[in-house]
């Protein structure tokens, strides 16, 4: 079985786990490199045209137990004061060849080039990344399928596009924008997002004003990532995971050619799985506002094409975008089948179980006809 699931970094991570247990199932998960902030902004600066690594590195260690020192790796922090001749350091030290390989090539760039970029803070699993970036001439997609390698991830991460830079910005009911995806994700007053677009360069200061006419104007070009729209195509099952709507799920909905690929994908069961806990981005927007809005951005606003068939949200318990008492008894919504199943973590409220929710995935699935899903 194929499965295709949007992402971002930890998010779904849980459900992804899960899903990489399952014997027969091929994962592949759908992830937009447009993260921002702190360490990951200080490197796209520094390397201009490179996209967000951060999401990717997570995903890197889905299958890693918590003592593999791969992912102590991906994980450290530098401390403050550390410099290339550090890292070069670091790279003759007991790593795998190909570890060592990419932190040797980014300490070069760094030698060469000293200014600008402060490492206190950098996540280590970045500058792998941004390291197999530069390596192989600055093809963002090319660093991830090697660095999914070196580490053995058997989920295919996939960025959603052909790795061209691009700068998310948030523009707000009143007019304001938000400059970039940390500031989307950051707290902020309870103005509604009114829509997302992806830049060619960061518009400025945060605070600033504009209309959606002017932002188009500076819009990024983007194209699909070829690899990403055969995955949706082909999977078996489409599920539109948790995580930071405005900055990890919806922006990779804008990526031309994606609503193409859902509407002639073989997946006979879409399901949009509802977030378990609150956000900055979503205050104030209930679970229907958050199906309508990726209904939206896909461009399928009334769910026309079968977008979403399923959505599934936590049976009972509180907190998370509220679902209408009458969506409950329906037990519908914009024509897809709203269903409540228990799948949230006893012991981490807020998030789901990576295990009870893949089962209930399995189980929509499972009620599918076979002649249906192929």
């Amino acid at each position: 079985m194929r499965v295709a699931m949007f992402s971002g970094g930890r998010g779904a991570a849980g459900i992804a786990r899960a899903l990489l247990r399952v014997p027969g199932l091929e994962l592949s998960l759908l992830i937009n490199g447009y993260g921002n902030g702190l360490s990951t902004g200080a490197l796209r600066r520094y390397l201009p045209g490179m996209l967000g690594p951060s999401n990717f590195r997570k995903n890197l260690l889905l299958h890693l137990d918590l003592g593999d020192p791969r992912r102590e790796l991906l994980e450290h922090r530098l401390p403050a004061g550390t410099t290339a001749a550090d890292l070069a350091r670091l790279a003759d030290g007991p790593l795998d060849y190909r570890i060592a390989r990419e932190l040797r090539v980014f300490a070069g760039r760094l030698r060469a080039e000293p200014d600008g970029l402060d490492l206190a803070g950098c996540a280590l699993g970045n500058l792998v990344l941004a390291g197999a970036y530069l390596r192989l001439g600055e093809d963002f997609n090319a660093a991830v399928r090697t660095c999914a390698h070196t580490f053995g991830s058997p989920a295919r991460l996939l960025n959603v596009t052909d790795g061209e830079n691009a700068f998310l910005v948030a523009l707000k009911e009143d007019g304001r924008v938000l400059a970039d995806e940390a500031d989307i994700v950051a707290p902020q007053d309870a103005v509604a997002i009114a829509g997302l677009f992806l830049l060619r360069e960061p518009p400025g200061p945060a605070g600033l004003c504009g209309s959606p006419e002017l932002l188009a104007r500076r819009a990024a070009t983007v194209t699909p990532n070829p690899e990403a729209l055969a995955a949706v195509r082909d999977s078996d099952l489409i599920v539109y995971g948790p995580g930071t709507p405005h900055s990890a799920l919806l922006p990779s909905y804008l990526t031309p050619g994606l609503a193409g690929a859902v509407a002639e994908s073989r997946a006979a069961a879409r399901v949009f799985v509802v977030n378990l806990g609150g956000g900055h981005d979503i205050q104030g927007l209930t679970a229907t506002d958050l199906v309508d809005r990726t209904l939206a951005y896909l461009g399928d606003p009334g769910n026309e094409r079968r977008t979403i068939t399923h959505v599934l949200s936590r049976r009972g318990g509180s907190g998370g975008p509220a679902v209408p008492l009458g969506v409950v008894e329906h037990g519908c919504w914009a024509g897809a089948r709203w269903i409540g199943a228990d799948v949230e973590d006893p012991g981490r409220p807020g998030t789901h179980d990576g295990p009870r929710t893949a089962e209930a995935l399995r189980a929509v699935l499972g009620e599918i006809p076979l002649a249906r899903a192929g």
